[in-house]
């Protein structure tokens, strides 16, 4: 049977219904909801019989609801934290949604669907141990070690926004991190005088030197980042997504330069550098896989 997927992001939610293929029966994107907590609830609701409206079947039809979300998800009793949605409070998310939809719901991080999205349909397709890194607003990583999600025992694990690159501690670092203050969106356009990441990227591509510089820094951190993770982890890919890497034209030859300076060379040699195939269309594959899985 047919799977529901939701990516619940911090400015967008997107749903689908998913066949076990992988193939899309529908698909909607809408702006999130985010004045409330009950608000995002009642949305993510709306849309998943949106979604299903659209697909023209039938709530009997689908066998489960899987769901992302872009912050901290405690599988153990249902709850959620999400900075970018209702704050840093946890909040009974899975209650709220079994009370309002008819068929079970699974959920877990945004990194988790990426990473899960990117190994099931994706340039990672079959591999074991890959790590998602996702690089946009902020900085997070899903993680895949032998086929298995990383979580950590909290629910926390993949949050290397937080990964400490520089021993010169600024005040960003207090709320962000280290890594995502210096190589996330807001990071770079701000260092650049920009808008946006995207502005700054459209500068730097017609020569502006201060855009440049933004972006050659960003590189540099955004290798490091990777050198730490590919040392610890051993990974065979890691696959780079994410606003900040639409840039990729400008980034991505110089991260993979950096990443063998700072990796171990052994681990190194074993990896593979990439960009998401999928787009933004990851997270919602990565959600349908959830479902499956919690289905069979």
């Amino acid at each position: 049977m047919p799977v529901l997927s939701i990516d619940l992001g911090g400015t967008k939610i997107a749903a689908a219904v998913v066949d076990r293929d992988g193939e899309f029966l529908s698909l909607r994107k809408q702006p999130v909801r985010k004045e409330s907590f009950l608000a995002t609830v009642t949305q993510i609701a709306e849309e998943a019989g949106a979604a299903l409206a659209q697909s023209k079947l039938t709530w009997p039809q689908i066998s489960r609801i899987g769901l992302i979300v872009p912050g901290i998800v405690r599988a153990g009793d249902g709850t959620a934290c999400a900075p970018n949605l209702w704050g840093n409070s946890d909040v009974p998310l899975l209650r709220e949604l079994h009370a309002r939809l008819p068929v079970p719901v699974t959920m877990d991080s945004d990194r988790a669907g990426y990473v899960l999205g990117e190994q099931w349909r994706g340039i990672a397709r079959g591999v074991d141990d890959v790590v998602f890194v996702a690089i946009g607003t902020g900085i997070g990583a899903g993680i895949l070690s032998g086929g298995r999600l990383i979580r950590g025992i909290g629910g926390v694990a993949g949050a290397v926004g937080w990964m400490a690159l520089d021993p010169r501690f600024h005040d960003a670092y207090t709320t962000l991190g280290c890594w995502e203050a210096e190589s996330a969106g807001p990071g770079i356009a701000h260092r650049a005088g920009k808008e946006s990441a995207s502005d700054v990227a459209a500068a730097a591509r017609l020569g502006d030197g201060v855009c440049l510089l933004a972006l050659e820094r960003a590189a540099s951190y955004i290798a490091m980042g990777i050198a730490n993770l590919i040392s610890i982890l051993n990974p065979s890919i890691v696959v780079l997504g994410g606003g900040v890497m639409q840039a990729a034209d400008l980034l991505l030859d110089p991260v993979r330069t950096n990443v063998e300076r700072w990796a171990n060379p052994i681990a190194a040699s074993q990896t593979r550098i990439e960009l998401s195939r999928l787009g933004d269309q990851a997270g919602l594959l990565g959600a349908a896989k959830l479902a499956i899985e919690a289905s069979l």
